[in-house]
Order: structure tokens, then C-alpha cells, then sequence
């Protein structure tokens, strides 16, 4: 009888390889095909654009398409806005929440678990249901048509970047709280001098998810802001085409590419912080 040839565990291996690289840029090229949609038509004319059949290089770029937007509307200014707002905003959340994750992390208190329950059942509640009251008490301190209402909301923390940064914390030896009473420093010593240079990852991860939030925030601008010069990227497209009869839609691609690259360049330079924060934050329970 002639005898099986054994399998070849180094085939299989490159055969896996390869049907996972396969699967891997088959995702790139679904999920990129959106943002060269994009690119397309912002360097198409309107006529090239409804032109049937369908071309997807455009004949000859219009680079003018995008200094022509800046001249349509303020998009300067909207960006401006948005950086602003979104640069206070993340800082404050950031830091407010993750003092709330360590004190639920590191300190010990009667009604913690409980505490912290309350915390993330928020979560489960739709901003829709407190819009009413929350636009009630901010016209009573005549805070509408400001950035009040956008801005200091984030200085009360987020329940989610609570749970995420206190899973962080969890991860990091509680050892280094006895060497720091040992030494005589305070919980503000270990906070400010060992936790955050050792949360850098969970920082930039939550710093990454709140910018993307705020930065796409249509819902909070349109409901407080009434003053186009306000607008920030978000509510300034939403009204891009206002002026015009019929939506341009080499333009609106030319400022949907503009706003989005900020958060482009920010993932791509901030991804390894990210991906580690992420990894570890979800690693402890």
C-alpha cells in the first residue's frame, strides 16, 4: 500500500496567509471606495458628474473646485469653529472623566459598585429624552445661541470614557499605590505623577473617540446655534447648498474632503496609541 503523503503545515500556513490577505485588501479597497468616490467628483465638473455612462477619472481636474468652495461660504471659518470647539470640548471630557475613573478605580468607598452602575446606565439613555429639559434650562440662563450649552456639559465627563479609562487603570499594578503612600504622596501624587504617564494609550484613545463625536456633532449645533458665523464643519455643510438651486455636488465632495482630513491625519499619526488603548482597556473586566 502506498503510504499518504504527509500534510505540509508550511502550504497551509501560506495558504491561510494569503485567503487573510485577501479578505484584508478587499476590505481596504470597500471601505476606500467611498472616500475616491469622493475625490472623483470633487475634480469633476457638474456636467461630467451626470454624464451617462458614468466616468470614474475625471477627464480634467478641477483643483479650482476647491478654492472655489472656500469662496461659496466661510469654510475657513467653520473650521476654524470646529477645532476650537472640539480641542475644549475633548480636553475637558477627557480630564473630568478620567479623575471619575480613578477614583472608581484606585480608591475605596462604601456604594462604589453601585455608583459606578448608575454611571453606565446612563449610557442607555437616549439624548433625544433630556433634549426638551436640557433646552428648557438653557434658555432660562439664556445660554442659546451660544457654545455654553456645547461646552460646559463636557466639563461634567462621559460614562463612556469613564468605563474605558477606570478598565484602564485596573490594568496598571495597585503595588504602585503603597510605594506612593510609602513615600508620603497623595492620591493627587499618584493621579497626576504615575497614573496619567502611564495612560498615555488610553488618553489618546479616548481623546481619538470624543474628537470624532464632537467633530461630527450635527444634532448639538443645529439645535443651539442660530448664527451662521457660529457654525462649525458639521452644521456648515449640512447648509452648504443653501445658496444654490441644485446641490453641487463637486463642491459638497471638495468640503466633505477638506473636513474629514483633519480626522484622517489624526488616526493615521495617533493609530498605534489607539489600537493599545483599546486592547488593554478591553482586556480587563
Amino acid at each position: 500500500m502506498k503510504r499518504k503523503k504527509p500534510y505540509n503545515h508550511g502550504d497551509l500556513r501560506l495558504v491561510d496567509k494569503t485567503i487573510i490577505y485577501i479578505l484584508l485588501y478587499g476590505g481596504v479597497l470597500l471601505f476606500a471606495f467611498p472616500l475616491f468616490w469622493m475625490l472623483s467628483t470633487s475634480l469633476k465638473t457638474i456636467g461630467e458628474i451626470h454624464r451617462i455612462p458614468m466616468t470614474w477619472i475625471p477627464t480634467h481636474l478641477q483643483w479650482i473646485n476647491y478654492k472655489q468652495i472656500f469662496i461659496d461660504a466661510p469654510l475657513g471659518r467653520f473650521l476654524w469653529n470646529s477645532v476650537w470647539y472640539s480641542a475644549v470640548t475633548v480636553a475637558a471630557v477627557v480630564f473630568s472623566s478620567s479623575m471619575a475613573a480613578f477614583a472608581f478605580a484606585r480608591l475605596r468607598a462604601r456604594g462604589r459598585a453601585l455608583l459606578f452602575g448608575l454611571v453606565l446606565s446612563t449610557m442607555m439613555i437616549p439624548s433625544q429624552v433630556t433634549l426638551i429639559p436640557q433646552y428648557l434650562l438653557f434658555t432660562k440662563l439664556h445660554w442659546t445661541g451660544t457654545y455654553l450649552p456645547l461646552v460646559i456639559p463636557a466639563f461634567t465627563a462621559s460614562s463612556f470614557t469613564i468605563f474605558l479609562m477606570r478598565q484602564f487603570y485596573l490594568g496598571i499594578t495597585k503595588e504602585l499605590d503603597e510605594a506612593v503612600k510609602i513615600d508620603g504622596g497623595s492620591h493627587f501624587t499618584m493621579y497626576f505623577r504615575i497614573l496619567i504617564p502611564l495612560s498615555m494609550p488610553a488618553f489618546a484613545t479616548a481623546a481619538i473617540l470624543e474628537l470624532i463625536s464632537r467633530w461630527n456633532d450635527l444634532f448639538g449645533p443645529l439645535i443651539y446655534l442660530n448664527d451662521m458665523t457660529k457654525y462649525p464643519i458639521s452644521l456648515g455643510l449640512a447648509n452648504f447648498t443653501a445658496a444654490f438651486g441644485a446641490t453641487p455636488w463637486n463642491l459638497l465632495m471638495a468640503a466633505s474632503l477638506i473636513a474629514i482630513l483633519p480626522l484622517l491625519l489624526i488616526f493615521f499619526f495617533a493609530q498605534k496609541y489607539f489600537i493599545q488603548g483599546i486592547v488593554v482597556s478591553g482586556s480587563k473586566g
